[in-house]
Order: structure tokens, then sequence, then C-alpha cells
């Protein structure tokens, strides 16, 4: 069963929307247990590829964010690679990118698999995050975890859209 957040809107420029079914079909996860969605307006100025708007949140969110992203994504489990090396993005491996579409996905070392999708539309960018749980160990990290995750990828979309206007 596919388990989403909803949270109350904390700005006008980001918002959680459901997952569009085009971004489910990108998702290479045998099965998705938990779905969060993000949809940014964006200027129509801003004309960055989805790969430059995933390093805008990601790798240029302050650095004490940044270790405790990092910190988070290990305590879950996720294998990560080197932070900033071709292939990665703060330690997520790139599993597909084209203009539009960047796919960040982590494999396990505790049984939580994660995928990121960045994809890049007309005026705004979508931000998703699919996870697989295969046993009770990964349900129980991501049990501990789940509560914050809407809000933490809020803040990050909404500080990466400031810092980039």
């Amino acid at each position: 069963m596919v388990h989403s957040t909803s949270h109350p809107q904390v700005s006008n420029r980001v918002r959680h929307v459901p997952v569009p079914p085009a971004a489910h079909a990108l998702s290479t996860l045998a099965r998705i247990d938990y779905e969060n969605a993000l949809l940014a307006e964006l200027d129509p100025a801003q004309d960055r590829t989805a790969e430059q708007w995933a390093r805008a949140v990601l790798e240029d969110a302050p650095t004490g964010m940044q270790r405790a992203l990092t910190q988070g994504w290990t305590s879950l489990g996720l294998a990560l690679g080197p932070a900033r090396s071709d292939g990665y993005l703060l330690g997520w491996p790139v599993r597909h990118s084209t203009p539009d579409i960047l796919l960040l996905a982590a494999g396990p070392t505790l049984g939580l698999h994660a995928e990121l999708l960045f994809e890049r539309r007309q005026r705004t960018l979508l931000l998703a995050c699919f996870i697989q749980l295969d046993d009770d160990t990964a349900r129980a990290l991501w049990a501990a975890a789940e509560s914050r995750h809407p809000q933490v990828m809020h803040q990050l979309l909404e500080q990466a859209i400031s810092r980039t206007a």
C-alpha cells in the first residue's frame, strides 16, 4: 500500500501534490511503499536543467544541512557514493538524466531503496521521492523518519528557489 503524507502549504511557490502517473512510470523500484511529491512554481527566466535544479536543491544547501541529509540517508541504510563525483549528486547515484528529468537512486544496505525524481517542466519543477521497504528492519527505520520527510523536502526546495531567485 502506498502511503503519502499531505501537509499544510508553507508558501505559494512550493506545494505538496499527488505524484503524477507519469512520474510513477519513471521509477525503477519493484514497488512503491511510500511516495511524496512537491511542485514548485518557477520564474520563467529560471532556465535550468533538471540536474542543475537537483544540484541547487541538494549540493547548494548549507553545509550543515548537507551533513544532516547525508547522515540521515546513511542511517536509513542507503548506499551512497562520493559526495561530488561524476555520476553522483551528494552521494546519490544518477540513474537517468535528460535536460528535463533526473532520477537519483540509492540502493539498500538495510532493505530500504530510495529514488529522488526531479522533473523540469515549462514553469514548474516536480520533486518526487519513492521508497521501497523490503523487510521489517527497513519499515522500522523508515517509520522513524517518515513524519519529518515531507517538511525536509519542502524546506530544501523552498530554500533552493530562494537562492536561485
